[in-house]
């Protein structure tokens, strides 16, 4: 049994008996039943998840942001240079971008994995291996603190002209996802975030999710970094000749792994491991945006129950990242018009799941703090309050 056929025999659906037992603990607690919304069920599916309640606390969190360039820039997708996630990694591990200011707010750390820039990252050649030709054992002189080299390909190849990566490499990025996932979680850490860097990934993005969705293009392709309408209108046009390229239209069939390499990117189908990963540890994924939902939906295809400790920090700007939502059936916490990736959104939202679960932990009890509860034929003011 390989990696990834293993860790989905590990992954088990929500334990029932848990979930009742937090259900019936959120209505005993000091406070009106229901009156914290969408919370309440967070910390339901994350007893679930552990098969106990309360369960514990998701802290402390660890970002990975998954780095990988794409083929389809080529096309001109986007009027940003390719070299700018290998500027925007270096940013990162330099403390430098919003994703670890956010980061630094909330108390994770943040980690950045190369599975696929193209450009030499921290004394490596474009194909991850030493200058030497050897390959890197991730303990180099020159590697900075908080940079995991798991390069597998110096990007993807353009998803309108064959697949955007081999067999070989879709599956080996999501074996690096579940191992990063792993590492993580064995150096202690109770809650994971997927983050992304990739310049052209929100178009790799927009065709998996119209290849699990069997959407059309016009209804998942959004501006990305803000491009202009013509731009638009053209990166439409190219994620609907990916598509049809790979015979990937609505009702398609295609199983998961090759809809990843067909049109998915090296960052993509790593994120999907690090679900998959998760998930058969049993520790929640806080999960960013577009590119984390294009990622969700593969890692649902191969597994469903993956899903269970997956909660939505946000919905994104982009409209892709709406309708892949929907299709998980994930409500997202906030909805602040976001579109910057790199684990931003879920990190503002992380507090609001720590918060949830912490309810369980430290609210009293009517009985334990001997206050009246509501009596059976008490009006309400809609309010939930009586």
């Amino acid at each position: 049994m390989d990696l990834i056929d293993e860790t989905i025999a590990a992954i088990r659906p929500l334990d029932g008996a848990a979930m009742r037992d937090a259900r019936d603990h959120q209505a005993r607690l000091t406070k009106p039943p229901g009156s914290l919304g969408v919370l309440e069920e967070v910390s339901v599916r994350l007893a679930g998840l552990a098969g106990q309640c309360p369960p514990p606390l998701p802290e402390p969190a660890a970002v990975a942001v998954f780095a990988a360039d794409h083929g389809v820039h080529a096309q001109g997708v986007t009027p940003w240079p390719q070299e700018v996630t290998a500027q925007m990694v270096a940013n990162f591990l330099a403390g430098g971008a919003v994703v670890n200011a956010f980061a630094a707010q909330v108390g994770a750390r943040v980690s950045v994995v190369d599975v696929g820039v193209a450009t030499e990252l921290d004394g490596t050649e474009p194909d991850g291996t030493e200058p030497d030709g050897t390959e890197p054992d991730g303990t180099g002189a020159g590697d900075a603190p908080g940079l995991l080299r798991r390069k597998i390909a110096a990007g993807t190849a353009d998803m309108t002209a064959g697949p955007a990566m081999t067999a070989g490499e879709a599956r080996r990025a999501v074996e690096t996802g579940i191992e990063v996932a792993r590492e993580l979680a064995a150096d202690g850490a109770g809650c994971l975030i997927a983050g992304d860097m990739g310049i052209a990934n929100t178009t790799a993005s927009a065709a998996l999710i119209a290849a699990f969705t069997g959407l059309p293009p016009e209804d998942v392709t959004g501006r990305g970094t803000g491009i202009d309408d013509a731009t638009h209108a053209h990166k439409v046009e190219i994620v609907r000749a990916a598509l049809a390229r790979h015979g990937l239209a609505a009702g398609h069939g295609a199983a998961p792994m090759e809809t990843l390499a067909a049109v998915g990117g090296l960052e993509h189908a790593a994120i999907a491991g690090f679900v998959l990963g998760a998930a058969a540890l049993r520790v929640p994924v806080v999960l960013d945006g577009v590119i984390a939902g294009a990622a969700a939906l593969a890692a649902a295809a191969l597994c469903p129950d993956a899903l269970g400790g997956c909660v939505a920090g946000h919905r994104s700007a982009e409209p892709g990242h709406a309708a892949a939502l929907r299709a998980l059936g994930l409500r997202p916490l906030v909805d602040l018009e976001l579109r910057l990736g790199e684990g931003t959104g879920a990190l503002l939202a992380l507090p609001l799941v720590q918060g949830a679960v912490r309810v369980l932990h430290e609210v009293a009890t009517f009985d334990s703090a001997g206050v009246s509860e509501k009596s059976g034929g008490a009006e309400e003011d809609g309010s939930g309050r009586p």
